[in-house]
């Protein structure tokens, strides 16, 4: 039975992440994936993909003998159920205080600030 607007783990998210970057791909090929950071079995990496179709996070296609799985999830709707759900448990959901966070903790590049001014300017124009 499907589970709608589950929260993946952090397991399932990085098994999301192969799938949105890769495409649909069989178990073996997350799992090569996967083992490049960490090294992780491959019945280990079945049987989340397995909970994974039953959450309804991802989707499996039976037709031959090798089992695909695709992202049953979007990328950007999921980031952002997540964002929101972070933000709301860690700053008490003060997105001002999670971009000064962010902001005094790493060097943002010329080029990320150039793209944070031209979000603040689109906002303020909204």
């Amino acid at each position: 039975m499907k589970k709608a607007n589950q929260k993946p783990t952090d397991s399932e998210l990085k098994i999301l992440q192969i799938l949105w970057e890769n495409g649909p791909s069989s178990v073996r090929e997350v799992n090569d994936k996967i083992n490049i950071s960490k090294e992780v079995g491959y019945t280990t990496t079945l049987k989340i993909m397995q909970i994974m179709t039953e959450k309804g996070l991802v989707e499996r296609n039976t037709e031959s003998r090798t089992h695909i799985y695709s992202a049953a999830v979007e990328q950007h709707k999921t980031q952002t159920k997540l964002l929101m759900s972070f933000v709301e448990s860690t700053f008490r959901g003060s997105t001002s205080s999670m971009i000064m966070q962010a902001l005094g903790n790493q060097s943002p590049s010329k080029e990320e600030l150039l793209e944070i001014k031209k979000l603040i300017e689109k906002l303020e124009n909204e």
